[in-house]
C-alpha cells in the first residue's frame, strides 16, 4: 500500500511539472497513472460484492495518514486534471465537470473547483447551474475577475433566453 501510495505521489509530481512546462496531454497521463495506483484503495461502487470485500479489507488496513494522503492525492489530481483539460484545444466540458464534482465531494469549498465546475456548467448550457457554482466562488474570492466575469456572461446567456422564450410565446399568441 505505502508504495503505491509513494507511487501516486510521484506520478503527480511528474504531471505538475509538465503542466508547468505547458505539456498539458503529458500531464493528463501522469495524472491518470497516480489515480490509477490509488484505485482500489477506497470501495468503489459498482463493484461485485467479493471485490468489494476485497478492497474495503485494503481500504480498511490504511493508516489514518495513508488516507489523508490518498484522499490529498486524488483530490489535487482531479483539480489538476481540469486545469489540464481546459487547456486543451478542444475542451471536454463534460469531463471538467466530472472531475470538478469529484474534487467538490472531497472538499466543498474549493474555490478552483467551483470556478472551474461553473466554467464547465456555461459551456454544456446549463446556465442555472453554472450561475450557482460561479456565485459560490465568488462568495469565497469576491474580487476574482474571471469569476465576475462568467457570472456577467451567464446573466446574459440566461436573459437571452428568457428574452427568446417570451417572444417565442407572444408568436404562439399572436
Amino acid at each position: 500500500m505505502e508504495a503505491k501510495i509513494q507511487k501516486a505521489i510521484d506520478f503527480k509530481a511528474e504531471g505538475h511539472r509538465c503542466y508547468k512546462e505547458k505539456k498539458f496531454r503529458e500531464a493528463i497521463g501522469k495524472y491518470h497513472r497516480a489515480l490509477l495506483q490509488l484505485k482500489g484503495m477506497h470501495v468503489v461502487d459498482g463493484t461485485t460484492g467479493s471485490e468489494v470485500k476485497l478492497l474495503s479489507q485494503a481500504a480498511a488496513k490504511l493508516t489514518e495518514e495513508q488516507r489523508r494522503a490518498v484522499d490529498s492525492t486524488e483530490v489535487e489530481c482531479y483539480d489538476s486534471l481540469t486545469a489540464c483539460l481546459l487547456q486543451s484545444e478542444l475542451v471536454n466540458y463534460e469531463r471538467v465537470k466530472e472531475y470538478c464534482l469529484k474534487v467538490l465531494s472531497h472538499q466543498r469549498d474549493h474555490f478552483k473547483a467551483m470556478y472551474r465546475a461553473g466554467i464547465a456548467f456555461y459551456h454544456l448550457g446549463d446556465y442555472e447551474c453554472a450561475l450557482r457554482y460561479l456565485r459560490d466562488a465568488k462568495n469565497r474570492e469576491p474580487t476574482d475577475t474571471n469569476v465576475l466575469r462568467y457570472i456577467q456572461l451567464t446573466e446574459m446567456k440566461m436573459s437571452k433566453s428568457g428574452q427568446r422564450e417570451r417572444e417565442s410565446g407572444k408568436e404562439t399568441q399572436g
